[in-house]
């Protein structure tokens, strides 16, 4: 009895455990089945069903009575097939009642829509009532801008959102109108300025007239010149051909008003300078070339006058030109009246004084090399004192200075008596006459057998030519006077002059020094006799600007671009002079052109051959050039120069001196000198 009671009690209570499996499994389906349900309402809210079969049996009566399941409004409850994946990712089948599907759902039929395209703004996609918006098409459109769909219907919306639009529009509209105030009120202020502007206007200015040109209606500060200039030219043209067609009155009235229009500009540059009755000239000028233009203008014809008077205009400019340039050169040969009463007076007291005042002290300083010493050529008293006190005023040491003056036998009582009255501040002076070099003669020297040539007074001496003045206006720069003269060449003759001085500082009489020159002694010239300033820049100043490189002679031993140099302040190593013969050298090409077929007359060409690769270029900052013929040098590179150089026609002591350029050399004159009153220097210099 046991053992089938105790089968019966295992038997009941496997069947109690499965019934609560069963019941906990019933329990799991029916939580899955309203979780799917619920899932299924959140992810598929607002899809149409199209893959409803029940849907499409029912469709007609679904679209004709347009109910909504929301409402409950269907006549029957359907099933609907619906899948879902599950929280496993399995894909799950399960049917559900359409009366428990949310109020979001909504009916559409899938063959109505595609006939009826056209009602698509009214569809219920579409319609406020039923269209479901998701969070993210929410959001674009409450930041779309109105403008961007006006084709489509609005739809009622939230009234916040109407709020915002309604504000963006209040700020459109703000904006629009300061935009249209801030312009009102520019255009004001535009206005304003114009009117004040317009009261600062001249209303005096000259009117201008032109019967053909339209430049002139441009006013500037010498338009009105310019139009009466070419008034009178066009005047001469008609006049002409008027006389060529016995137009007497129309002549005779162009050529009137050619002189009264002449007379009107006179010496004028500028409008300003003109007469008042110039406009009304220039008015007169206008009517009567009006009437010759309608009379006689024919345009092959006035073009053919135009020509011929430019032809007619150029020739006389060259004519012009080469007086200018004869003439240029004439005045600077020519001596100024007070510089040439200056000699004459010092020559005149120096033979009234009596030998024993006729001497320089401190002699024992001339052979000495320790001492800094100057050579000075030069026939010039004032232009000599010049240089000889702007260097002492600048000189640190002036005692240790020695100044060596070669002048011609004709100036030199005047230049020592100079600086026998007024001797420079503790610096040495000894005053030489050239023609006291008994060895520079016409046998020794090949420039001086030059000049004594019959060929070469020929060419300096053309007395016989008429036309001298403009036939040889080229060459006339080379009949100079210090072409002539040994004072110019005798710089090649250094250590004959000065035979126990180890080095000397060359410096022309037209120079000025405003710096210390000490430094240059010790300058190393790395084994070149010659330290200068190069003075070539770009394709200027080079080796074939004075050397004709056509002769083999020079073209064989000279590089055409090699840099030229300066002389005026030079620093010659006379013991490397003595060494490599310089003087020879200069003897040697001064023999081969004695036709001048090397080069024409001077001394730098020469200078160029005889020091050439045995020249060491200097500082530019040492010798500024250029000042006695361009009055366009940089006015720093002046003022810092060491010695600043007057080469050129424009010397500063004469009339034709560079006005802005004269006042550095002009400081350094004595101006209270009794010598330089007497003779009104003073006077001329200011001048």
């Amino acid at each position: 009895m046991k053992a089938p009671c105790r089968r019966l009690t295992n038997s009941l209570s496997r069947l109690v455990i499965l019934i609560f499996l069963v019941l906990i499994h019933i329990a799991l389906v029916a939580a899955d089945a309203f979780d799917t349900l619920t899932v299924q309402r959140e992810i598929i809210a607002g899809w149409p069903l199209f893959d409803c079969p029940q849907c499409m049996d029912k469709k007609e009566q679904l679209h004709t009575k347009s109910m909504a399941v929301g409402n409950h409004q269907v006549e029957k409850d359907i099933d609907i097939i619906v899948t879902y994946t599950d929280t496993s990712g399995a894909i799950r089948i399960r049917t559900v009642k359409s009366k428990d599907l949310s109020a979001s759902w909504i009916w559409k039929n899938p063959i109505n829509d595609n006939q009826a395209k056209d009602e698509d703004s009214e569809s219920l996609e579409d319609r406020p009532e039923m269209r479901v918006l998701d969070t993210n098409e929410q959001s674009v459109n409450e930041h779309a801008d109105i403008s961007e769909q006006p084709l489509k219907t609005p739809f009622p919306m939230h009234p916040a959102k109407l709020r915002r639009r309604a504000l963006r529009q209040e700020r459109r509209d703000r904006r629009t109108a300061e935009l249209i105030q801030g312009g009102e009120k520019r255009e004001t202020q535009m206005q304003s300025a114009a009117i004040e502007r317009a009261k600062t206007f001249d209303t005096s200015v000259k009117a201008k007239y032109s019967i053909w040109r339209k430049e002139y209606e441009s006013p500037n500060s010498d338009s009105t010149l310019k139009l009466m200039r070419d008034q009178i030219i066009m005047a001469k043209a008609y006049a002409s051909i008027a006389k060529a067609k016995n137009a007497t009155a129309i002549y005779d009235s162009l050529i009137k008003h050619s002189k009264r229009s002449q007379q009107a500009i006179g010496e004028a540059t500028y409008d300003s300078e003109l007469g008042p009755s110039a406009v009304d000239r220039a008015k007169e000028m206008g009517h009567i070339l009006s009437l010759a233009k309608d009379q006689f203008y024919d345009c092959i014809v006035m073009a053919r006058k135009l020509r011929v008077m430019l032809q007619s205009t150029e020739a006389n400019v060259e004519e012009v030109k080469k007086k200018s340039a004869s003439l240029t050169q004439l005045a600077a040969k020519t001596v100024p009246r007070p510089l040439h009463c200056l000699p004459l007076v010092l020559t005149t007291d120096y033979f009234l004084l009596s030998d024993e005042k006729k001497k320089f002290p401190n002699n024992m300083n001339l052979e000495d090399p320790s001492l800094y010493h100057y050579a000075i050529f030069s026939d010039n008293v004032l232009a000599t004192s010049v240089v000889v006190n702007s260097t002492v005023l600048h000189a640190k040491e002036p005692g240790k200075h020695v100044f060596h003056i070669v002048t011609d036998k004709l100036n030199f009582a005047a230049m020592k008596m100079w600086f026998l009255v007024n001797p420079p501040a503790g610096s040495t002076i000894q005053v030489q006459n050239v023609d006291d070099f008994t060895w520079l003669n016409a046998s020794y020297c090949p420039v001086l057998r030059q000049l004594e040539s019959s060929r070469m007074k020929e060419y300096y001496f053309k007395a016989h030519q008429a036309s001298s003045l403009t036939a040889g206006s080229d060459n006339l720069k080379y009949r100079n006077p210090k072409y002539l003269s040994m004072l110019n060449h005798l710089r090649f003759y250094l250590p004959e002059v000065y035979p126990k001085l180890d080095k000397i500082l060359f410096l022309d009489d037209d120079i000025v020094v405003q710096k210390d020159l000490t430094p240059l002694w010790n300058v190393d010239l790395q084994g070149m006799v010659n330290g200068a300033v190069e003075t070539c820049k770009e394709s200027f100043h080079r080796f074939d600007k004075y050397l004709n490189f056509s002769n083999p002679k020079i073209s064989d031993n000279f590089d055409p671009d090699a840099c030229g140099w300066a002389f005026g302040m030079n620093m010659f190593d006379l013991k490397e002079w003595k060494k490599r013969d310089i003087t020879g050298i200069y003897h040697g090409w001064q023999n081969m052109n004695e036709e001048r077929t090397l080069w024409k007359l001077g001394t730098l060409p020469p200078g160029l051959i005889t020091f050439y690769n045995l020249t060491h270029p200097l500082d530019r900052g040492w010798h500024v050039l250029g000042l006695g013929y361009d009055p366009a040098l940089n006015q720093t590179e002046i003022e810092n120069a060491a010695v600043v150089h007057y080469n050129g026609n424009y010397k500063p002591w004469l009339d034709l001196a560079i006005s802005k350029y004269k006042s550095y050399w002009s400081r350094y004159v004595m101006l209270d000198n009794p010598y330089l009153q007497l003779c009104n220097i003073n006077t001329f210099m200011l001048s």
